[in-house]
């Protein structure tokens, strides 16, 4: 078992749900009427921001496609947490929290 490699992707979910939501809860207090579809608006102020959200859309389908493959091939149950893990909380969690869990599925092996 690859310790070092769990150990860098457990700490990487925790970054990378503490560099979005700083950034959600920010914006939650800015807009009394925040909400899902005014979030994804917002990313589109500007095309440098537009581009990497298109950027992150794309990453988000071959996250999805990728995961579901990669699960299954492993035997991994409960693939679908990663998907509203992804939306609602973050991908920069979602991702890393993915294959902290692969690590442990491939050292069961």
């Amino acid at each position: 078992m690859n310790s070092s490699k769990q150990i860098f992707y457990a700490v990487m979910a925790i970054v990378g749900a503490c560099a979005t939501w700083y950034f959600n809860l920010q914006a939650m207090e800015l807009d009394p009427n925040f909400s899902f579809a005014s979030f994804v608006r917002d990313n589109y102020v500007n095309p440098s921001s537009a581009s990497i959200a298109n950027d992150i859309a794309v990453i988000l389908v071959v996250f999805f496609f990728w995961s579901f493959v990669e699960a299954r091939r492993l035997g991994m149950k409960h693939w679908w947490v990663y998907v509203p893990l992804s939306i609602f909380i973050a991908l920069a969690f979602a991702y890393p929290l993915f294959l902290l869990m692969r690590e442990r599925a491939i050292a069961k092996h």
